[in-house]
C-alpha cells in the first residue's frame, strides 16, 4: 500500500491545493527549453497567418501610383519571401523578449493560479484550462500567451490586427492508447488518497506490536517500505522514457518534454525519497536497539557521554530535582513518547520533505540526549550525596 499512498496523496495535492499546484507549474514559465518551445511555436504561428504577398502587392501598388520605375515595381512584388523572413526576425526578438520576461513569468503563475484545473483535467478529461485532455491526447493550451505575443507584435513589427487573425493555441503534449485507463485509476486514487497514508501507518503499526520481536518487526517494516520506494522511483524514470519516445521529434523538443515531465513530478520524486528516507531510518533505530556489537558499541558511547555531561551539571550545583529523578524512574516511557511525538509529526506534516525528516531527526535526538542528561544529572547528585558531598543530610547515631 505505501507506493499507492504515496502516488494517491500527491495526485490529490495537485488537485486540491492550488498553492501545491502553482508551485508545481510555476518553474515551466522559467525554463530554457519550454520558452524556446514557446517562441518557436508561436513565431511559427504568428508569421504563418501573416500575409507577406498582400503587404508587397500593397507596396507595389503604392510605388506604380507614385509613376516608379518599372524595374523597382517588379522588385517590390518579389520581396514577399524576403519580407517574410525579416517579419520572422523581427517577430522572434519580440516574442523571445516577452517569454524571457520576468512579466511573463509572473502573468504565467497568475494565468494558472486562476484557472486552477490542470490535475482535475487530466483526472477527469473535462475541457477546459491550460492542459486539457481529449480522448487520448493531452495538449497545452497556450492561447493566453499567444493573446499576449499578438499584443506585443503589434505595432513593433508595422503589422495590424487584421493581419494577424490568430494562432495554434494548442501544443500535443502526450498521445498514449492507455491513457484513458490511467485517467480513470487516477481518478479511484484520488478519492482514496486521505486515507491512505493512515492506513499504511496504522497497519504497519499493529504488524509491529503483533509481531513477536518488535524489533525486528519494525526493520522488517522499514526494508519493505524502502524496497517498494526504490521500485516505484525505477518505475518513474521508466515512464519518463516511455513518455519521451513517445513524444514525436517533429511535434515538441526532447528538450522541452523532459522538463515538462520532472517539473511535474518532481514532488512526487520528492515524496519518495522522504519515504524513503523515513524507511531507512526506521531500520537504523530497530538495528541500534539490538544486540549487535555496533549498535551495543553506540548504546555505550552515548550512554557514556550523557554519564559525563550529567555528572558535570551536578557538578556545578544545579540540581533537576524530582524532574530528574521522574526522568531516571521512567526512562522507556519518555524515550516512547519522544519518538512518537517526532514520527507523528511527520505524520502531520503536510507536505514532508527529506530536509524536514532530518529536522524531526535532530530534534528528537536532542530532546532525548537532554533527558538522558537530567536523570543521569539526577544520578549523579545522589551518588555525591551519599559520598558525603553537598545536600547530605545528617545522622545522629542511635543508643
Amino acid at each position: 500500500m505505501a507506493p499507492i499512498s504515496v502516488v494517491a496523496t500527491w495526485a490529490n495535492s495537485e488537485v486540491t491545493d492550488i498553492d501545491r499546484y502553482e508551485q508545481t507549474v510555476s518553474p515551466l514559465a522559467r525554463d530554457p527549453a519550454v520558452q524556446d518551445l514557446i517562441i518557436e511555436r508561436a513565431t511559427d504561428g504568428l508569421v504563418h497567418k501573416i500575409d507577406a504577398r498582400k503587404i508587397t502587392e500593397t507596396l507595389a501598388d503604392t510605388l506604380a501610383d507614385q509613376d516608379a520605375p518599372r524595374f523597382l515595381v517588379d522588385a517590390a512584388r518579389s520581396l514577399d519571401e524576403e519580407l517574410k523572413g525579416g517579419l520572422r526576425a523581427g517577430v522572434r526578438y519580440t516574442v523571445a523578449r516577452v517569454v524571457t520576461s520576468d512579466a511573463f513569468a509572473k502573468a504565467w503563475d497568475s494565468i494558472h493560479r486562476g484557472a486552477h484545473t490542470l490535475a482535475t483535467n487530466v483526472l477527469t478529461g473535462e475541457a477546459g484550462g491550460a492542459l486539457e485532455v481529449k480522448g487520448d491526447t493531452i495538449t497545452l493550451n497556450v492561447g493566453a500567451v499567444i493573446e499576449e505575443l499578438q499584443k506585443q507584435v503589434i505595432g513593433v513589427t508595422l503589422v495590424g490586427a487584421e493581419d494577424i487573425p490568430g494562432a495554434d493555441k494548442s501544443i500535443v503534449l502526450v498521445h498514449n492508447d492507455h491513457l484513458s485507463e490511467a485517467r480513470d485509476a487516477a481518478r479511484w486514487l484520488s478519492a482514496v488518497a486521505p486515507w491512505l497514508p493512515w492506513a499504511v501507518v496504522v497497519l504497519a503499526g499493529l504488524g509491529i506490536w503483533a509481531a513477536p520481536s518488535h524489533r525486528i518487526a519494525l526493520m522488517a517494516t522499514g526494508i519493505g517500505i524502502g524496497a517498494m520506494m526504490c521500485v516505484l522511483l525505477i518505475a518513474l524514470a521508466v515512464i519518463r522514457q516511455i513518455c519521451l519516445d513517445a513524444v514525436p521529434p517533429a511535434a515538441q523538443s526532447q528538450d522541452a518534454a523532459a522538463a515538462l515531465y520532472d517539473t511535474l513530478v518532481r514532488f512526487l520524486r520528492q515524496t519518495i525519497l522522504t519515504v524513503l528516507l523515513t524507511a531507512l531510518l526506521a531500520v537504523i533505530a530497530g538495528y541500534l536497539y539490538g544486540h549487535g556489537r555496533g549498535a551495543a558499541a553506540v548504546r555505550t558511547a552515548a550512554a557514556r557521554s550523557t554519564r559525563t555531561a550529567g555528572h558535570a551539571l551536578a557538578q556545578t550545583g544545579l540540581k533537576p530535582g524530582a524532574v530528574g529523578q521522574w526522568l531516571r524512574m521512567h526512562r522507556p516511557l519518555t524515550t516512547g513518547v519522544v519518538i512518537a511525538a517526532g514520527a507523528l509529526a511527520l505524520v502531520l506534516w503536510r507536505y514532508p520533505t527529506p530536509a524536514s525528516v532530518v529536522l524531526v531527526l535532530l530534534v528528537v535526538v536532542v530532546v532525548l540526549a537532554t533527558l538522558e542528561v537530567l536523570a543521569a544529572a539526577d544520578a549523579a547528585d545522589q551518588r555525591l550525596s551519599g559520598e558525603g558531598g553537598p545536600g547530605l543530610p545528617l545522622r545522629v547515631a542511635g543508643p
